[in-house]
C-alpha cells in the first residue's frame, strides 16, 4: 500500500468527542474493550452466516467461522480476528470514522451526563469498538467483505485523524490490530486474554480460539430445546455455572417469546451457604444478550429474595448500553424481572403439587427465602403465600402442611386462620394458648421460626380468611360443633369463681401488677393453665415483640404496655389465690408475680431471673413449711 493510495481524514467532531468520553470516562474497566471486540466479532459471524442462507457465497466459503486471538509479548500487540461478513470500503468508514449521524448535541449532552452517573448509554449509537482506545496507542483494522471486493485498512492512534487506504491479500473478514500502552502490556499475555473470554464471552456461539486454543468450550444450552439435551448436560452445565460439584435440587428451564424473548435456564442448589455462617449469598444468575455476558451475578433481572438460584437469563430484546454493563430502558428490565419471577413462583407451586414429600425438602433449606420474599415483595406476596409451610396441630411432627390445606380443613363457621408462635412444637403443644383450640377440635398453625409471625402479619389474609395470632387479647372461637375429644379434661372441669369474685380478684391482680398489665381479666378461653398473656395490639406478637426487643426497637413500637393477663377462674390455683388473698396478702402477692413470670415465660417473653429466683425461693419455703410433720 503506497502512501499516495492512503487517505487520511478527520474525525467528525462528533467522535471525537464520543472518543474522548469512552476513553477518559465512560468505562470503569479495562476489560471490557476484549468483550466488546469478540462480541462485535461474533456478529459479523452472524451476519455472515445469516447471508450465506439467503444466497450462494463462492467467496472464501471453504473458510471456517471462528474467532482468533493472539498476543505478542515481545511487540505488545493484540490481534483479534474473525472470518465474519467483513467491511467495504464505505462500510468501514462509516462504522468507524463517523458516529451519531444526526450530530445531535443532545446526544453529546446524554452521553457526558451518563458518563458522570456512570450510567451508560444504548449500543445503538455503536460506539463499542472505541473502547479499545482505553489500552490502544494504536488500532489497525484490516477487513475484507464477503462479496470479494477489495481489502483495506483502516489506522488511527485515537486522536484526531484516522488513515484508511487498500490492503490487498486478505481473506473474507476483519483483522483488529492493537498496539498496546505502556501500562497494558498484560492484554498481550494469553492468560489474561483466557481469562477475560472465559468471565464474559464463554457462551459466544462460535469457537474463540486463544493462541492456536479453543477456550470457549461450554456451551449456552439454555437456547436449545429441551428435548435435545441430556441430564449429564444439564448437571455439568449447572457444576460450570453454580460451581459446585453436586447436582442441583431443583432445574427449571424456560424460555418464552412473548411480552419478550428470553431463554432462562436455573438451578437450585442443594444447600443454603447463609445457613451454613457463609455470609449472604451474592445473586447467583448472570443476565446474557445473545449469549455475551451482560450483567454477571445480576442484581436486576430477579429479586433480592432469588438470590439463592443459580444460573443463566438471556434475552435478544434487552437494549445494550454502550458498555454493555447496564441496561439503560428500566421498563424492559422491570418486565423481565416481572416475567421471570412469576415464571420461578408458578415452577415453584407445581413441583409443590406434583412431589410434596421434595418440595418439603426444599422449603427446610430455602423457606427463609420465600418468607423473605413475603415481607418485601408486595408485587407478589399472594402468589408467594402459595408456598409457604408451616406446620400444625393436625399435622404429625415434623410434617409441614399449606395455607391451601388448612383452608380445606376448615370447620363449618370458621373464618379465620389461626397460628401461634414458639421456640419448638412441644413448646407450644404444653402452653395455654392452644388449649380451647384442642377442646373445640380447631387446627392451628405452629409457627416455630421467630420471622413466621412477620410473614403472616404481612399477608394479613389468604383465599378471604383472615389471619390471627392465637396469642391476641380479642380472640373469638367458633363453638365446636363435635364431641370435645378431651373428655377427660371435661369431666374434671369444675365450677369457675362467682362473677363478683373473680371481678374483684382481677382488679386486685391489676393494682398488684401495675403498669406491666393493662387489665387482668377472666379468660373463656384457659382450659387447664391458671394464665396467660395476651396481646392488646393485633399486629404485635409475643414472637414478634421479642425480635424488636432484639434489635432495641421497643420503644418506637411501645412495647411492654399493650398486654393483657388472662386468668381461669376455674383453676383450683386462681381460687386458692383468691381465699389467700384475704387470708396472708404477702404471700398472695408473690403468687402473683409468680403467676405473671411464668405467663410471660410461657409467651416467650423475658423476666427478671434474679427477681423470679429470690421469690421462688420464698415460695418454696411456704409449701416446705405447710407439708412440715411439726406443723
Amino acid at each position: 500500500m503506497t502512501a499516495t493510495q492512503v487517505e487520511t481524514k478527520q474525525f467528525q467532531a462528533e467522535t471525537r468527542k464520543v472518543l474522548d468520553i469512552v476513553i477518559n470516562s465512560l468505562y470503569t474497566e479495562r476489560d471490557i474493550f476484549v468483550r466488546e471486540l469478540v462480541s462485535n466479532a461474533a456478529d459479523a459471524l452472524e451476519k455472515f452466516r445469516h447471508q450465506s442462507l439467503i444466497e450462494k457465497i463462492e467467496f472464501d466459503s471453504h473458510v471456517p467461522l471462528e474467532i482468533t486471538i493472539n498476543g505478542d509479548d515481545k511487540n505488545h500487540t493484540l490481534t483479534i480476528s474473525d472470518t465474519g461478513i467483513g467491511m467495504t470500503r464505505e462500510e468501514l468508514e462509516t462504522n468507524l470514522g463517523t458516529i451519531a449521524h444526526s450530530g445531535s448535541q443532545h446526544f453529546f449532552e446524554q452521553l457526558a451526563e451518563a458518563a458522570k452517573k456512570d450510567v451508560n448509554l444504548i449500543g445503538q449509537f455503536g460506539v463499542g469498538f472505541y473502547s479499545v482506545f482505553m489500552a490502544a496507542k494504536n488500532v489497525r483494522v484490516q477487513t475484507r467483505s464477503w462479496d470479494g471486493s477489495e481489502g483495506w485498512e483502516w489506522s488511527s492512534d485515537g486522536g484526531g485523524s484516522y488513515t484508511i487506504g487498500p490492503c490487498p491479500g486478505l481473506h473474507r473478514g476483519t483483522r483488529i490490530i492493537i498496539e498496546l500502552k505502556d501500562d497494558a502490556h498484560t492484554y498481550a499475555s494469553k492468560f489474561t486474554i483466557e481469562r477475560i473470554i472465559q468471565q464474559y464471552s464463554t457462551f459466544v456461539p462460535f469457537p474463540v480460539i486463544v493462541e492456536g486454543k479453543k477456550v470457549n468450550t461450554v456451551q449456552a444450552i439454555w437456547s436449545r430445546s429441551k428435548s435435545e439435551i441430556t441430564e449429564e448436560e444439564y448437571n455439568e452445565f449447572y457444576k460450570f455455572i453454580g460451581n459446585a460439584v453436586d447436582e442441583p435440587l431443583y432445574r427449571f428451564h424456560f424460555s418464552a417469546d412473548a411480552p419478550l424473548s428470553i431463554n432462562a435456564l436455573l438451578y437450585v442448589p442443594k444447600e443454603n451457604f447463609e445457613v451454613l455462617g457463609m455470609g449472604r449469598m451474592q445473586p447467583g444468575v448472570n443476565l446474557y444478550c445473545q449469549k455475551v455476558l451482560i450483567d454477571q451475578h445480576s442484581e436486576n433481572i430477579l429479586p433480592e429474595w432469588l438470590r439463592f438460584l443459580k444460573g443463566a437469563v438471556d434475552s435478544e430484546d434487552l437494549p445494550l448500553n454502550i458498555s454493555r454493563q447496564s441496561l439503560q430502558d428500566n421498563a424492559l428490565v422491570i418486565k423481565l424481572r416481572k416475567v421471570l419471577t412469576k415464571r420461578v413462583i408458578k415452577f415453584f407451586a407445581e413441583e409443590a403439587e406434583r412431589d410434596a414429600d421434595k418440595y418439603r425438602d426444599f422449603w427446610k433449606i430455602f423457606g427463609i427465602f420465600i418468607k423473605e420474599g413475603m415481607t418485601s415483595d408486595f408485587e407478589h406476596r399472594a402468589d408467594l403465600a402459595k408456598l409457604l409451610r408451616f406446620e400444625s396441630s393436625a399435622s404429625e411432627p415434623g410434617v409441614m402442611i399449606s395455607l391451601d390445606e388448612y383452608v380445606d380443613r376448615m370447620k363449618e363457621g370458621q373464618d379465620k386462620i389461626y397460628f401461634i408462635n414458639g421456640p419448638s412444637r412441644a413448646a407450644v403443644e404444653y402452653g395455654p394458648y392452644v388449649e380451647m383450640f384442642k377442646k373445640r377440635g380447631i387446627e392451628i398453625f405452629y409457627t416455630l421460626d421467630p420471622i413466621d409471625d412477620f410473614v403472616l402479619n404481612h399477608l394479613g389474609e389468604y383465599n378471604g380468611k383472615k389471619l390471627v395470632s392465637a396469642d391476641r387479647a380479642d380472640l373469638t372461637l367458633p363453638e365446636s360443633t363435635e364431641p370435645s375429644a378431651d373428655t377427660a379434661t371435661d369431666e374434671q372441669q369444675v365450677e369457675p369463681l362467682s362473677d363478683a369474685v373473680a371481678t374483684s380478684l382481677c382488679r386486685w391482680m391489676k393494682e398488684v401488677l401495675g403498669e406491666r398489665i393493662q387489665e387482668v381479666k377472666a379468660s373463656d378461653r384457659l382450659v387447664d393453665s391458671p394464665a396467660m398473656i395476651v396481646n392488646v395490639d393485633g399486629f404485635m406478637t409475643s414472637s414478634m415483640e421479642r425480635i424488636l426487643k432484639a434489635s432495641g426497637q421497643t420503644e418506637a413500637f411501645g412495647i411492654g404496655s399493650k398486654k393483657d393477663m388472662e386468668v381461669n377462674t376455674s383453676s383450683n390455683l386462681i381460687k386458692r389465690l383468691a381465699a389467700l388473698r384475704e387470708s396472708d396478702a404477702d404471700f398472695a402477692r408473690d403468687l402473683v408475680e409468680q403467676l405473671y413470670d411464668n405467663a410471660m415465660i410461657q409467651a416467650g417473653l423475658l423476666v427478671d431471673p434474679m427477681v423470679m429466683v429470690r421469690r421462688n425461693y420464698r415460695i418454696l419455703e411456704r409449701a416446705a413449711d405447710a407439708s412440715s410433720p411439726t406443723n
